[in-house]
């Protein structure tokens, strides 16, 4: 199980949730709140766009082998089924 990976997945629903909710308006008011830069806040929550089935392989601990903190934090494909390792 990569922890990490984990983490920041968790991470990104839980501000995504906040966004949703009203909570905060902005990454910029998520980046303040949690005083850390908002250009991780936006490769985190971008997190959540990833397909269902990879998202469920995280939280299993069974990700694909290539995909890494590094590599989730790049710019990845939108559409699910052009999303791999």
């Amino acid at each position: 199980m990569d922890n990490a990976l984990l983490k920041a997945l968790a991470r990104g629903f839980r501000w995504r949730k906040l966004l949703e909710t009203g909570d905060f308006s902005t990454i910029q008011e998520i980046a303040e709140a949690e005083n850390i830069n908002p250009s991780y806040v936006s490769r985190v929550l971008r997190m959540t766009l990833l397909a269902p089935e990879i998202v469920a392989a995280i939280l299993a601990g069974r990700q694909p082998e290539g995909l890494t903190m590094a590599r989730a934090m790049r710019p990845f494909p939108l559409e699910w089924r052009h999303q791999t390792t």
